[in-house]
């Protein structure tokens, strides 16, 4: 009888220990085991050499459901280094790190593939009695010449055009079993590749010295550089070996460009992951990436741990963005995470961005990761100008200033397209009586609700909670209710009636919500279809619009003063971002900050100086005030229906590191947001110079914390290396 401990799916920092008659199980197979009235999966972590209890007490396990391991040593590594340095249930830790369908049981083996292909019906028809439906017609010729995976026919043709066929009976889906054998190789064409400049060349050049090894570079490009270009000639290199690429991108929006980017220069399928796929989608490109069937995977944050069979190079594009952090659950950052998976599997790392996240440049400037600098723009673009546009005592309509209103009348009849950036969902962000004053508000989390005029709702942005719109006050009972405040709904309105010649798009969370909407949204902007482009920060996440010519930052000063440290840092890579998409191409382009605050000193810095600039000061300010990247934090966050339930369990948690060596407190302390969702909100942060000795205190003090009788009454959570204060 062996001895088996199982990672379980658990909130405790342990392991379980059940029985197995047999010869001990490989770590990384999944089991089924019962634990109190519930049957549970967990993945096999290793063998038990001693107990300190009965061993007649132990339960056996149920079930041994995988022959072979689903995870290989490296992401085994990786997921003991995430629940050690991030302190977290090592059960969790191994949830997050395979796809929803391997943890409800589902086989890890390749199902059979669902095939198109053309029935008798379909081989003697004509084909161009399908001349009125151009995709059928289009579907039915490339059967001629072999059967399609249907997942790629689907997204190639659309539903609508396969579903006409098989009700025709001219095509018919069918199952071929899935070969485990790589065939991607021998697909590989790679199509003319433009040449290289001479920052680009030296970029590639140093990549492809370490692609036997291991070597972090932080591709440090102005937006418009040719960065993608780069990182497309040094993965040819790769592919040529025979080896797999890994890709992170920050949004779902980025996939659909970058992928066909990527299928067109290679001539290779391209795996995709992000939450827009199903369970059985995602298992089936994990799965693909496992046996070397896919030789580029590109996702979002969670791709990370994606099993490759030949691993040959990682890439994390936009690397400095805030979603490539985890806010809930597992807490972990995934460009930190591709640090640590690229040393062990012994492979490069790329860390693309135009505005590097100080944490990745400070180790840049000391030596840790070899910099790499794009300085100018790709072809002939030159870089946009930017300028602050001050709005004191200026009469605005729908919050933009009629100067900014004539600047974008100048460019749209010129033929070009305008984007107007504000990052405010909604109509408008609050309903406010005119008569006695009173706000609309979410009571559960004393913030005003945000007014919907489309959905005709009030919505809290917060907690999700809405409402129809009243038609009186709820106070007075007044008629005069008016919305405050300028949303991108709003801004969309106002527009349209105030440029009636020319067609508007707004995209945000709302507008853009749906399978493959943001992709036809896109794809409209890209074929000049809407001259006006207003949207949220959707819009700067590395979008390229050749035709944008004038960008227009409506709302800034909110970012100026605002009690998160890195609030100037994330509203630089914002400003520089945007600059970015305007002038990519031959047409020169401009940026114009609206504000009532024109000579503050981090505006002016950006825009006479470039984030470069800023950067290097902001460094210089964050070491002076003892901040990350030159300190370490942690952060202890609790909620409770009780103001004073929160802040007494924090202050139990401070008593604890009172005596740590080398370890601040800071707090307890109410959150930025006191309250959400009905619940009070408190923080306590820890700093340290050494991360050694942060990483020592919570190591010591965390299983004391789990005992604290208040800890039942309140729900808490420990970030290490917090980025999100709010």
């Amino acid at each position: 009888m062996a001895i088996i401990s199982v990672a379980l799916p658990i909130p405790k920092r342990q392991l379980f220990d059940y029985l197995y008659e047999g010869a001990a199980l490989p770590v990384g197979v999944r089991v089924r085991v019962s634990f109190g009235p519930r049957k549970l999966i967990g993945v096999v972590w290793g063998v038990s050499e001693k107990l300190d209890w009965d061993i007649s007490k132990l339960k056996s396990i149920e079930m041994v459901i995988d022959d072979t391991p689903i995870f290989n040593p490296t992401l085994i590594k990786l997921c003991n280094w995430l629940a050690q340095y991030y302190k977290h249930p090592i059960g969790d830790v191994v949830q997050t790190a395979i796809p929803v369908a391997l943890r409800k049981g589902e086989s890890s083996l390749a199902k059979p593939m669902q095939y198109l292909t053309l029935s008798d019906v379909g081989h003697s028809a004509d084909i161009n009695s399908l001349s009125r439906a151009p995709k059928q017609r289009s579907l039915v010729a490339s059967l001629r010449n072999q059967d399609i995976i249907k997942s790629k026919a689907k997204a190639d043709f659309g539903a609508a055009a396969i579903k006409s066929l098989v009700e025709k009976d001219l095509i018919v889906p069918i199952e071929k079993a899935s070969s485990t054998a790589s065939t991607w190789q021998q697909d590989l064409i790679i199509q003319d590749k433009p040449m290289a400049n001479v920052e680009q060349a030296i970029a590639i050049s140093c990549i492809e010295s370490k692609l036997d090894q291991y070597g972090c570079f932080l591709l440090d490009g102005i937006t418009g550089s040719g960065k993608t270009e780069v990182y497309l000639q040094a993965i040819e290199q790769v592919l040529k070996q025979g080896k797999q690429v890994l890709i992170l991108v920050p949004e779902i929006g980025l996939t659909p460009q970058t992928v066909h980017r990527f299928k067109y220069r290679f001539g290779i399928d391209v795996g995709i992951l992000h939450s827009g796929l199903n369970n059985n989608e995602r298992l089936q490109v994990w799965q693909q990436s496992a046996n070397a069937q896919l030789g580029i995977i590109i996702g979002t944050r969670s791709a990370i741990f994606t099993p490759m069979l030949k691993p040959g190079l990682l890439i994390v594009d936009e690397e400095h963005d805030s979603s490539y952090k985890q806010q809930d659950g597992l807490r972990y950052h995934a460009r930190d995470l591709a640090v640590i998976r690229a040393r062990e599997e012994n492979i490069p790392l790329v860390l693309g961005s135009a505005t590097p996240a100080l944490e990745t440049l400070n180790n840049a400037l000391a030596g840790k990761y070899h910099h790499l600098k794009l300085n100018e723009r790709a072809g002939n673009a030159s870089l946009a100008t930017q300028h602050v546009f001050d709005i004191r005592q200026q009469p605005l309509q729908f919050g933009v200033a009629l100067g900014m209103l004539e600047r974008m009348g100048q460019h749209l009849q010129q033929g070009s397209q305008v984007m107007l950036f504000i990052n405010r969902r909604g109509y408008a962000p609050a309903l406010v009586c005119h008569q006695c004053g009173f706000v609309e508000h979410c009571k559960r989390c004393e913030k005003p609700f945000t007014v919907h005029k489309q959905l005709f709702k009030l919505q809290c942005h917060h907690c999700g909670s809405a409402k129809s719109i009243p038609k009186s006050c709820q106070q007075c009972q007044s008629n005069e209710l008016t919305s405050m405040g300028v949303g991108t709904e709003q801004l969309e309105q106002g527009l349209a009636d105030y440029f009636p010649q020319y067609s508007s798009i707004r995209i945000d969370s709302d507008s853009a919500r749906g399978k493959n909407k943001l992709d036809n949204m896109l794809n409209s902007i890209n074929n000049n279809e809407h001259q006006i482009l207003i949207g949220t920060q959707i819009l700067s996440k590395g979008h390229h619009f050749p035709n944008v010519t004038l960008v227009l930052i409506l709302d800034v000063d909110g970012a100026l003063f605002s009690a998160d440290y890195r609030a100037a840092e994330h509203l630089a890579q914002l400003i520089t971002q945007l600059a970015g998409r305007a002038g990519r191409a031959e047409k020169p382009g401009e940026m114009w900050l609206q504000t009532h605050d024109p000579g503050h000193p981090l505006l002016q810095d950006l825009i006479n100086n470039g984030y470069a600039h800023f950067a290097q000061y902001a460094l210089l300010e964050r070491q002076h005030a003892h901040l990350p990247p030159y300190t370490f934090q942690a952060l202890f966050k609790a909620q409770a229906l009780s103001a004073r339930d929160a802040f007494d369990f924090l202050q139990q948690i401070a008593q604890l590191f009172s005596a740590a060596s080398g370890v601040d407190c800071v707090g307890p302390i109410p959150a930025l947001m006191e309250k959400r969702q009905g619940q009070y909100r408190m923080q306590l942060l820890l700093q340290s110079p050494q991360r050694s000795s942060l990483q020592k205190a919570i190591g010591q003090q965390i299983k004391q914390i789990e005992t604290l009788k208040l800890g039942n009454k309140i729900r808490w959570s420990l970030d290490i290396d917090p980025q999100d204060f709010s």
